[in-house]
């Protein structure tokens, strides 16, 4: 059930970012991210999407 319902936030994720390659593990993607490597904007919502998933995955929501 859990791993049902990480897939779907993460499918949402990647319909939201389609351009991104995101991995499996969305943990990765924000450790292995390079600060300044998108545009100010573009990175600041970049990481709070990822984030938010993250969070959301952990709360089951």
């Amino acid at each position: 059930m859990r791993a049902d319902f990480e897939g779907r936030v993460c499918s949402e994720l990647s319909a939201d970012l389609p351009d991104e390659d995101l991995g499996e593990d969305l943990g990765d993607v924000l450790d292995l991210y390079e600060m300044g490597s998108k545009p100010r904007c573009e990175e600041a919502e970049y990481l709070e999407l990822v984030q938010e998933a993250i969070e959301r995955i952990e709360r089951g929501e």
